[in-house]
């Protein structure tokens, strides 16, 4: 079932393509997400990673991790043109190679709130076995 389709996910975070990389959102309450997205071969990243063997890099797997941290957060944020800000990223362990065609679920879950930093632990899988796993603060930023 899904809870926001591409459209609405614009609506919640200002990343456009080609690095909106979360295709739909599944589950969502107050402290956890669960979002979809599905790589096709004709990724930018996939280029040149590698010719003849293409692997989603592990930091466009965190950055999955990263925008659905944040549309779980704009529940939080104002709706000012604020934009959630990666602060940290800590732990992220690779388990698994995800290519071209696959679709990852990913889990965000915000652990703690602390003044304007949100903890969060976000979770990378493929057909239920862990691909990647880390640990991560966002704050929200307002444009100059």
């Amino acid at each position: 079932m899904t809870v926001a389709n591409l459209e609405q996910i614009q609506a919640l975070i200002p990343h456009r393509k080609p690095m909106l990389l979360v295709d739909e959102v599944v589950e969502q309450s107050e402290k956890h997400i669960v979002c979809h997205k599905t790589f096709s071969a004709d990724e930018f990243f996939l280029q040149g990673h590698f010719p003849n063997f293409p692997l989603v890099p592990g930091v466009i797997l965190c950055e999955c991790c990263l925008q659905s941290g944040a549309i779980l957060l704009s529940q939080f944020t104002p709706n000012d043109g604020s934009v959630p800000v990666a602060t940290r990223i800590d732990g992220a362990k690779f388990k698994r190679m995800v290519r071209p065609g696959e679709t990852i679920e990913i889990h965000v879950t915000l652990n703690e709130v602390v003044s304007s930093a949100y903890f969060m632990t976000g979770k990378v899988t493929v057909d239920g076995k862990l691909a990647a796993r880390l640990d991560f603060a966002c704050s929200v930023a307002k444009p100059q």
